[in-house]
């Protein structure tokens, strides 16, 4: 009756076999390096989805020929990008869309405008941005946490 309640590890060692788990000391070694790569690993790839402020205004230089913000911002070439986030395409009051936009139906969010800036005339045919695009991931997400911070205007 002993022998039915000792679990044989294969190492010499033998355990009680109501314990859940029987690890060798090399496996539970692995499962903690690799958590903790995993661990080390999250906040740069949290960083890089949440975009560098800094850098985002950067990239809206080529966006400041047509798109205004801030406090004095106004429809101009293209529409101002002051509360962008939450708002539906097409509806500022002080610049013409294209009747494309205002039929988008889009509301701008991370997802919509990630889409939109990777290629605006696919995902809206007939707009009037004349911009080829960014497909640089982590671009777009500087420019996103930079319009970001004009949320309130």
């Amino acid at each position: 009756m002993l022998s039915s309640s000792i679990l044989a590890t294969g190492d010499g060692r033998s355990y009680p076999d109501g314990h859940f788990w029987h690890f060798r000391p090399s496996v539970i070694f692995m499962v903690k390096f690799f958590s903790a790569a995993v661990l080390l690993a999250l906040p740069i790839s949290l960083s890089y989805a949440a975009g560098d402020v800094e850098a985002g205004k950067g990239v809206f230089k080529r966006c400041a020929s047509c798109h205004l913000v801030g406090p004095s911002a106004r429809g101009a070439f293209g529409p101002h990008l002051n509360g962008l986030f939450g708002r539906k395409a097409g509806s500022t009051p002080d610049y013409k869309y294209s009747s494309a936009m205002k039929k988008s139906g889009i509301i701008w969010t991370e997802q919509s405008l990630t889409t939109f800036l990777r290629d605006p005339s696919d995902v809206v045919p007939g707009n009037k941005m004349r911009f080829w695009g960014l497909n640089d991931d982590k671009q777009i997400a500087d420019l996103l946490a930079y319009l970001r911070t004009y949320q309130a205007y």
